[in-house]
């Protein structure tokens, strides 16, 4: 992707795959933001997130960004919608403040729709007549760029709509309980020296890479995911009131916030915001929308840590995707059920790690304004794993890392434990 020269063309058939994967994840979005009113998709509720229809603009514009404005001949769709929908792009040029994005009643969900239309079109074309490989890199690049916008209407609009006092639901899910957690056991994982970072010819993000040898200390990974009822425990033990658990930071913050359960939880720790609106916790199912400064404390007062990144990627890649993500339609986590081995890797929950967001020794990020898309953002986060009921089934794989502040938890985010052998 990073070589601008001309490359050999894959193969008609290829291009053909190419073409409705394209159609494939763009028609998906539009499948997600069906239920929404232009209200619901134009207001913001906090600086973190960002409206729907922000969303359905902003992955277009990366497309006539960096694909189609590449012909120096081509004509923006609109004049200015460059700079309303740049995201963090310094390179490209100036950009809307993000904290303002819900105050652009203009242009309207019709006209971001239709752009959306236009742009599809032209881009249809481009695949048809043009399937260098730079292209092609560049277009799977945006995909899954879009993929991960996917992730972000559902959350923020979760977030938007358990601020108002109705509790309205996004759309109607089959919430019901289903089997019960196993009891929390420790799985051994390998020791010693392994490799970790991505590999092969499937797509990777550039922070993935390059693929590097790391040590592995003795240890063991929990064989699921934290419980609701497991979470409450903590919490009825003081757990929020205890100094000696929290990160000087995390208990500052929980100070000023109020914090005293996880996000969307009720206060009588009875009952939970969800996708469907208001809803009974069901006690075996993985807590969510946990920070890392209450994963950390959980950890500590459980007796026990987060895993580090290469501890989770070295188990998870011996596991097929295959969970409770956005495929399945369910948008909230359900518990484990039985299962020998490792489970709940994949979706549910995002799982926080105990490992700061940084580059792989050798890491080199993507030359020009690409190179902005992961890089800068290497400080102050720390890596999430395994994807969540948000999250593709085809945009995961062992080596993907997330990355959010230690305070956010808007998003699916949950804890595993691990300890020291």
């Amino acid at each position: 992707m990073a070589n601008e020269t001309r490359q050999r063309p894959i193969a008609t058939g290829a291009a053909d795959a190419l073409l409705q994967r394209y159609q494939a994840v763009r028609d998906q979005t539009m499948q997600l933001v069906e239920p929404l009113s232009a209200e619901d998709a134009c207001v913001q509720s906090m600086p973190a997130a960002s409206p729907a229809k922000w969303h359905l603009a902003h992955t277009t514009w990366f497309f006539e960004q960096f694909l189609l404005g590449r012909n120096k001949d081509y004509v923006p769709y609109e004049g200015g919608w460059d700079y309303l929908f740049n995201s963090y792009y310094q390179s490209v040029g100036p950009m809307h403040a993000r904290s303002q994005r819900g105050m652009l009643t203009r242009p309207s969900l019709e006209a971001v729709r239709a752009y959306r239309a236009e742009v599809d079109a032209r881009m249809m074309a481009l695949i048809a007549r043009d399937s260098e490989a730079d292209t092609v890199a560049r277009i799977t690049l945006g995909l899954h760029h879009e993929q991960q916008h996917q992730e972000l209407i559902l959350t923020d609009l979760k977030h938007l709509l358990s601020l108002n006092p109705l509790e309205p639901s996004y759309r109607e899910l089959g919430l019901k309980a289903v089997g019960s957690a196993p009891s929390l056991r420790f799985v051994e994982g390998q020791s010693g020296v392994v490799a970790m970072g991505h590999e092969g010819e499937h797509f990777a993000f550039d922070c993935e890479t390059p693929r590097h040898q790391t040590l592995l200390h003795p240890h063991a990974l929990a064989n699921r995911l934290v419980t609701n009822a497991e979470f409450r425990a903590f919490i009825e033990d003081g757990g929020y009131r205890e100094p000696t658990l929290w990160l000087s930071d995390g208990w500052d913050t929980i100070r000023a916030q109020g914090w005293r359960h996880p996000l969307y939880w009720s206060d009588d720790l009875e009952s939970e915001f969800t996708l469907a609106g208001r809803r009974t916790i069901d006690p075996h199912a993985p807590v969510v929308h946990v920070s890392y400064f209450e994963a950390d404390a959980f950890a500590r007062w459980a007796g026990a840590r987060l895993p580090t990144e290469a501890e989770w990627e070295h188990a998870a890649s011996s596991h097929p995707v295959d969970g409770n993500l956005l495929d399945s339609g369910r948008l909230h986590p359900r518990a484990a059920g039985d299962g020998d081995g490792l489970l709940q890797l994949w979706g549910d929950v995002w799982e926080w790690t105990a490992s700061p967001y940084v580059s792989y020794p050798g890491y080199r990020p993507l030359p020009g304004a690409l190179g902005e898309y992961n890089g800068k953002f290497m400080c102050g986060q720390f890596v999430l794993r395994g994807g969540s009921v948000a999250t593709p089934a085809d945009h995961i794989r062992a080596s993907y890392r997330n990355f959010f502040g230690p305070a956010d938890r808007w998003q699916f985010m949950g804890i595993r434990l691990a300890k020291d052998l």
